[in-house]
């Protein structure tokens, strides 16, 4: 296999964590015994979204004020990293698959596949928030925001994500073959069997005990005591610590009654296909039954 794989996601959706397994069963296969650390997680994946890549391309640096620059330049980072890799590049994105200012955040012709992972955005705007280092109804209203794009800095260009409803949906709307599809929830309940399709997907076949040392490896217990023995580079600086909970259902205690009925009204479609409209949902938020 050749060009791009995106492991893409809405942030705080499982992106690091199903990176981190994949770095350690990748190592197994190779004979490598030694669990990775998360701060070279890096020399494995990379982002498209380096800031001194996009310079070459634009011939300056990149800028809040040259935005469609970042936007006709990106396609030709996305193609220096395939043709930079040999084999299979893993690349880490959060952007929506749209079209930004005349060009596609995703350059199909270098691309060999996706895995899309996506959670429950009801926990999504807990994690988030945190992420952020706001509040939960900042995180709820960027979440709502179909035009929502990060800021240019001096390490990194800008993503687009959207609303967590037109991200989801524009990688998801069309089943495709080479996009495979997990739910974070589904990570959580059966890890074997969730990390066991994504492995069968991408045509590793690791024995049961691989798979199994790798999960444990990436479990979020490891990841957390990684990072508080020796902090995790890509963390904020506005966030407390990367890896916080890594459960599901902390919307339970997190959010009040009404921020739960914000978030469904704003995104019940999408919740609907992937299962997280429940009985407790409809009984909370009574137009969920039919809304969306």
């Amino acid at each position: 296999m050749n060009g791009i794989l995106w492991l893409a996601s809405y942030p705080k959706s499982g992106n690091t964590w199903t990176r981190a397994f994949l770095h350690n069963l990748l190592g197994l296969l190779e004979g490598d015994e030694t669990a990775y650390d998360i701060n070279r997680i890096a020399e494995f994946t990379t982002w498209d979204i380096s800031a001194k890549a996009y310079e070459k391309y634009m011939g300056e640096k990149p800028s809040e004020e040259n935005r469609d620059k970042i936007a006709a330049a990106r396609p030709l980072v996305q193609k220096a990293i395939a043709d930079n890799t040999d084999g299979l590049a893993i690349v880490k994105t959060h952007h929506a698959l749209v079209s930004d200012r005349g060009h596609s955040t995703i350059n199909f012709a270098v691309t060999s596949g996706a895995v899309y992972l996506v959670r429950n955005p009801l926990d999504v705007a807990i994690s988030f928030a945190h992420h952020m280092g706001g509040t939960v109804d900042q995180a709820i209203e960027a979440m709502e925001d179909k035009s929502y794009e990060t800021l240019v800095n001096e390490k990194s260009v800008y993503e687009i994500y959207g609303s967590w409803s037109l991200h989801v949906e524009s990688w998801t709307r069309r089943p495709h073959r080479t996009i495979h599809v997990m739910r974070y929830e589904d990570m959580l309940k059966d890890p074997k069997k969730a990390f066991g399709k994504l492995a069968q997907h991408l045509l590793l076949r690791p024995t049961s005990a691989q798979l199994d040392t790798a999960i444990e490896r990436a479990s979020f217990g490891a990841l957390r005591a990684q990072e508080e023995a020796q902090g995790f580079r890509e963390k904020p600086e506005r966030s407390e610590r990367f890896f916080r909970e890594g459960k599901a259902g902390q919307w339970h205690e997190g959010l009040t009654r009404r921020q739960v009925r914000r978030i469904v009204s704003a995104h019940a479609k999408q919740m609907r296909r992937f299962g997280y409209i429940t009985p407790e949902i409809v009984h909370l938020v009574p137009e969920a039954r039919v809304s969306g």
